[in-house]
């Protein structure tokens, strides 16, 4: 990359930046839901409709307490760690320095993710009066990234963590997406969404071109060596544990009688998601690493063989 390559980069990012474009965003207090219906299946379980429909709000407001929780591990805990280490040339990986200082550009996106997302966490309180509950110490990710690097030869740690990190950036642009357009919610907080959206699309080209250039210079054997990790990596970014037992703990706190507790609990505990080519996130992670260029690579490919859609198949 050259010095125009540079001006591009810098100009593009003081142009679209949400950090350099965007007010600050308040939250409205109207009638309109704080967290999506569609994404807490608890808020729309047959027994809290029929039993404790009152409840319902307070579900939605502590799983959105949950959600900015999850927004600032993956900003500054995961990605941040990541992009601050390409942009201060501390990643074993060679980078030019155009790249090092878009992957600044990500720094600082997220760490700014991170602060807005905490700013609407006060709001809410204060317009609420209800503050979290005790909010999950780790996401799905925090687990499932050192798993993979535990398997991975030391010379490709970085790689799988490259790779890992865009899988997850390239998943959350989507899931943020169908969020932003969800017009139920409160149009500060699609705001919200509308805004992390227009960074998580830049970014998530970002880190596409990175592991699209790195596996263009792979080795046959390292290749080999990343495909044997991917299914680890996936078997435990996909799980529904670390939500199941959010909303189990989130039960404990509404005020309902035993029968109605017990049944809400059976409810949570059977929505399972197995993680086959089924799974919600799965399409869009198939569709990552094809555009990245790993699903061209046989091993890779048989891998991943279980979460490909099956010949003839139109899912």
């Amino acid at each position: 990359m050259n010095v125009s390559d540079y001006h591009r980069v810098a100009e593009d990012w003081e142009r679209r930046a949400t950090v350099r474009t965007r007010p600050r965003r308040l939250l409205e207090d109207d009638d309109k839901l704080i967290y999506p219906l569609s994404r807490q299946p608890l808020a729309l379980s047959a027994t809290l409709l029929e039993q404790c429909p009152q409840w319902r709000d307070f579900v939605l407001l502590q799983s959105f307490y949950k959600f900015i929780n999850d927004v600032v591990i993956f900003e500054t805990e995961i990605v941040d760690k990541t992009a601050r280490s390409i942009a201060k040339n501390r990643f074993s990986l060679p980078f030019p320095a155009t790249v090092r200082y878009a992957a600044m550009t990500v720094v600082v996106d997220e760490d700014y993710h991170a602060l807005v997302a905490l700013d609407f966490l006060q709001q809410t309180v204060g317009m609420t009066g209800i503050p979290p509950l005790d909010l999950p110490p780790q996401i799905e990710l925090s687990r499932a990234l050192p798993l993979a690097l535990a398997q991975a030869p030391k010379h490709l740690r970085d790689a799988v963590e490259l790779i890992c990190v865009a899988i997850a950036e390239n998943t959350v642009t989507h899931d943020v997406a169908a969020f932003a357009k969800d017009h139920s919610v409160k149009a500060s907080v699609r705001g919200l969404m509308a805004d992390h959206l227009c960074d998580e699309g830049r970014h998530a080209q970002f880190w596409t071109h990175l592991v699209r250039h790195y596996w263009q210079g792979a080795s046959p054997d390292d290749r080999d060596a990343i495909a044997h990790v991917l299914p680890t990596f996936l078997a435990h970014y996909l799980t529904n544990d670390l939500q199941q037992r959010f909303d189990l703990q989130l039960i404990e706190h509404l005020d309902v009688n035993t029968a109605v507790r017990q049944a809400l609990r059976d409810e949570v505990e059977a929505l399972v998601f197995p993680i086959t080519r089924q799974h919600p996130l799965v399409g869009n992670i198939m569709a990552f690493l094809k555009r990245s260029g790993l699903l061209n690579t046989p091993s890779v490919a048989q891998a991943l063989g279980d979460f490909l859609p099956v010949a003839g198949s139109t899912s």
